[in-house]
């Protein structure tokens, strides 16, 4: 923001206003006085390295560590600011009481893969026209191959009060670490009033009905939850976008007594009040605004592209990085490749997803490399172990078009259908394949699927469609 105010706005203006916000920009004073974004300015001779990856999240290390094992001599870069790393996924059983949230953190340092090189910053603009990527600081580093992994933005301040009312109030979120232990606290001390759970449906749009599911779920074993009322909020037409899975939720809605609103956007939270407001689309198109109150709120967060990756030259109309939905190649630029949440294709932004895409990128990088077409190919799979009671868990797993794409036999865990195995595996084997396995390169299950030739471009369909008419 404050490059791009440089010559309409003072360098005291701007390094005041960024105070305010908690930043200090005092060292970019030179830069501010010149006037220029640093995309023509000279700041010396960049950093070169073959590969250079934009994210230290799942998706941005899992796809160093698979290129690395494939080549171990290749100079991949990561850039990531941050010193801590998520594993995100937990973050749910943190809010179900089983998790501490504890056991989701690691250090960055010890997840990033041992021959990558850590740049420690964030980067701030894309000029793939130079094969550079400039820093928030204004150096550059330039690239044979360029890795788009950055993680998605989840915009508090969208939704009215709802920033200044998280962790007061009975308004909590699984999707913050620090929230996820407060959802808990709620659950328990909740015995009457009035529960409301809302959805969004792009990262993970499972998460809110697993919030929900489990608080239900503590609330018969206590014996209050017909004292509840429970109301599930969200912005789509439907409980859940593959269809295979719909029957089995419907069952526990059904069994917790949770009143399904779909078409109603959460708009504004009134913290003191204990009030939130949704917008609600009628059949007719219309759209009015309506009231409720509550005595717990859990809010899933609207969700975009990170700002400097939406108002990049790699960016859809949408904002996301532009890529194809099976090479995950950008559709302009053949020499950078995106994945995980900030991705435009149509998959569900689970780490599951990821699991799937850092193959098929490490695979096509170094094609791209080797002056070849890419030609591992990603089919859409993502997954939601829907926890819908404590030991249970429905596992929803598909590919694009809606497709079911289980990765074990029925016999062993039947997705369609609520199983303990699939909790097992969910809070005993997925931690360990994620931080063992996935983050380290090992692809058990997950080998790429390669073609004899490049792929035809195309759209790829959906993979789960919450958008649809209520059914």
């Amino acid at each position: 923001w404050a490059l791009m105010q440089a010559g309409h706005l003072s360098t005291d203006a701007i390094v005041k206003t960024a105070a305010a916000a908690g930043y200090d920009l005092s060292g970019l004073r030179t830069r501010l006085e010149a006037g220029d974004t640093g995309a023509d300015r000279d700041h010396g001779k960049a950093l070169h390295h073959d590969v250079v990856i934009v994210g230290g999240g799942a998706a941005g290390i899992a796809t160093a560590a698979s290129i690395l094992k494939r080549r171990k001599d290749i100079d991949v870069a990561i850039i990531e600011p941050r010193t801590e790393h998520y594993y995100q996924p937990g973050w749910t059983l943190v809010g179900g009481g089983v998790f501490k949230r504890e056991q989701t953190e690691r250090a960055m340092a010890a997840l990033m893969p041992k021959r990558a090189t850590w740049l420690r910053t964030a980067a701030a603009e894309f000029a793939p026209e130079r094969n550079e990527v400039i820093l928030e600081d204004g150096a550059r580093v330039s690239y044979q191959v360029l890795i788009v992994a950055p993680g998605i933005k989840l915009d508090w301040n969208a939704i009215a009060g709802l920033d200044e009312a998280l962790g007061r109030h009975g308004v909590t979120s699984n999707y913050r670490f620090d929230m996820a232990p407060y959802t808990w606290t709620l659950i328990q001390s909740l015995k009457r009033g009035r529960a409301l759970f809302t959805q969004m449906p792009i990262k993970c749009a499972g998460a809110p009905q697993k919030a929900m599911y489990l608080a239900c779920d503590a609330w018969r074993r206590r014996g209050v939850l017909d004292a509840i009322d429970v109301e599930f909020h969200s912005a789509g037409g439907v409980l859940f976008g593959v269809q295979d899975y719909v029957p089995a939720l419907q069952q526990y809605v059904e069994r917790y007594g949770i009143e399904l609103c779909f078409q109603e956007t959460l708009v504004a939270v009134d913290g003191p009040a204990k009030t939130a407001y949704f917008d609600i689309s009628g059949a007719d198109g219309q759209t009015r605004r309506e009231a409720r109150s509550f005595d717990m709120l859990h809010v899933c967060p609207p969700q975009s592209a990170p700002d400097f990756v939406r108002r990049s030259p790699l960016a859809d109309d949408a904002g996301w990085v532009d890529v194809d939905g099976e090479t995950l190649q950008h559709r302009r630029y053949g020499n950078i490749f995106g994945l995980g949440d900030a991705g435009s294709s149509p998959n569900a932004k689970t780490a599951a997803a990821v699991r799937m895409q850092a193959p098929v990128v490490a695979h096509n990088v170094l094609n791209v490399l080797d002056g070849n077409a890419p030609n591992a190919v990603y089919n859409g799979y993502g997954s939601c172990p829907l926890t819908v009671e404590r030991g249970k868990i429905v596992l929803a797993e598909f590919a694009y078009g809606g497709k079911p794409a289980p990765t074990l036999p029925s016999w062993l865990i039947d997705g369609t259908r609520p199983t303990r195995a699939a909790w097992l595996l969910k809070e005993k084997l997925l931690p360990t394949i994620y931080f063992h396995q996935m983050l380290r390169g090992n692809e058990i299950l997950a080998r790429p699927r390669l073609l004899p030739h490049r792929p035809t471009a195309h759209d790829a369909p959906a993979a789960c469609d919450f958008e649809a008419d209520r059914r």
